[in-house]
């Protein structure tokens, strides 16, 4: 698996910043975590959980809002509604970059924002709530003793999960927005609600409420002896498990035309390697009939750093070529060959005498390869194996004369 430091702004302009994490092989579907109240996108259960999922085949890109963690901008500005904008423009950015997100994951107040925003997102198939309120407006109680305060201020600081944070009245009063649970029932979506009988932050009384509002398909499983916060890694685990089975009966691979679905689902052909997106950026997953590996370009040239850039996959092939052939030659010759390492780089000259260049000062590809030999090798050995090195197939393709015939399939 890797790590994508994503960066996107809010609808104010302000940096939102999040992590992407990506499957090592094909990507199932993409799907956005939104973390609890006043929490961030390093919570350790979002994080084990978005880890287990990724495993699992589903890239997850979690976030923190508006004011919190590594994001931009002042906490005290934002409410329920910003929430809502900030899970929307994080939607467009995995859109944008990669592919829409079909799986919503809301823990605590998040999963109240993920049902309020499932709506506005056509792409999104299935959404999943983890110890949510039914509605935004269950966490007023928290500023109980705030509300006569705030006659007078223009803001308090309150202590929430150990932390100090300022609130206005008009945070207190977004929440009013949302003291329906009407939305529920329009979601049409599939929904899995994930919840702890006993939960002490959110109860499991509000998981009753959503379900009693939601309309089929929808599934609900107990968490036993699970916290609200899943500090337990074990309980993370369980539902990432639990999510990625539920989920496989919603999720399509959306992100593949049907036509790369129709190649996904069927066996490649041996001696054919096969290229297909992964993203809308560089990444590109590479197939043959028993392997897959992945191909990308730096993050300074505007890829995701995930594999080998297209030079790397020549100079790694003629690398392996080159190390095989001796090792052939090395083994039916019985010679003490130890170990072999080739490195090699690829660099332009200007070639100002090319014989073989139609016109002055054309640039021609140089590959450099250095090959390390360790055993006890005469000196004779190691120039006939030298001889052995440039001999290999794929060297010998890229010294002959390559034609390359290309065309359009349907």
């Amino acid at each position: 698996m890797s790590r994508i430091e994503a960066v996107f702004e809010n609808s104010e302009g302000e940096s939102l910043t999040g992590l992407l994490e990506m499957p090592t092989g094909a990507i199932k579907s993409y799907a956005l975590f939104a973390h609890c109240f006043t929490c961030s996108k390093d919570n350790p259960a979002a994080a084990r959980i978005a880890l287990a999922l990724a495993s699992r085949g589903i890239a997850v890109l979690r976030f923190d809002f508006t004011g919190l963690g590594t994001s931009a901008g002042d906490f005290s500005d934002t409410n329920f509604s910003s929430n809502i904008q900030d899970l929307l423009v994080a939607a467009q950015y995995l859109e944008q970059q990669y592919a829409a997100p079909s799986l919503l994951i809301g823990h605590s107040l998040g999963g109240a924002a993920v049902l309020a925003a499932a709506q506005e997102l056509p792409s999104v198939k299935a959404v999943v709530t983890i110890g949510a309120p039914a509605t935004a407006s269950h966490v007023k109680h928290l500023f109980a003793d705030s509300y006569h305060k705030l006659q007078d201020q223009q803001s308090v600081q309150v202590e929430l999960g150990g932390r100090s944070f300022n609130i206005r009245r008009q945070f207190i009063d977004d929440l009013e927005k949302y003291n329906s649970v009407a939305h529920i029932g329009e979601l049409r979506k599939a929904l899995l609600i994930l919840h702890a009988p006993l939960d002490d932050t959110v109860s499991i009384d509000e998981a009753a409420r959503i379900f009693t509002a939601a309309k089929h398909p929808k599934s609900f499983v107990s968490l036993d002896h699970a916290d609200h916060m899943l500090t337990d890694p074990q309980d993370s685990q369980y539902v990432a498990e639990v999510l990625s089975a539920w989920a496989s009966c919603y999720l399509k691979t959306s992100q593949l035309s049907e036509k790369q679905e129709e190649t996904a689902g069927s066996s490649v052909k041996q001696g054919v390697v096969i290229v297909r997106e992964r993203d809308k950026k560089f990444t590109r997953e590479i197939l043959t009939q028993h392997h897959r590996l992945i191909s990308d370009e730096p993050i300074a040239l505007g890829g995701s750093d995930l594999g080998f850039n297209p030079y790397e996959l020549l100079l790694a092939a003629l690398g392996s070529c080159t190390s095989m052939t001796l090792r052939m030659y090395a083994n039916h010759k019985q010679i003490d060959l130890q170990d072999i390492q080739v490195e090699l780089q690829h660099d332009r000259i200007h070639a100002e005498d090319c014989a073989d260049c139609e016109k002055q000062k054309t640039q021609i590809d140089v590959l450099t390869r250095s090959i390390r030999l360790t055993g006890d090798l005469s000196d004779q050995q190691r120039a006939r194996l030298l001889e052995i090195a440039n001999k290999c197939p794929v060297h010998k393709t890229l010294q002959n004369k390559i034609q390359i015939d290309t065309n359009l399939t349907d």
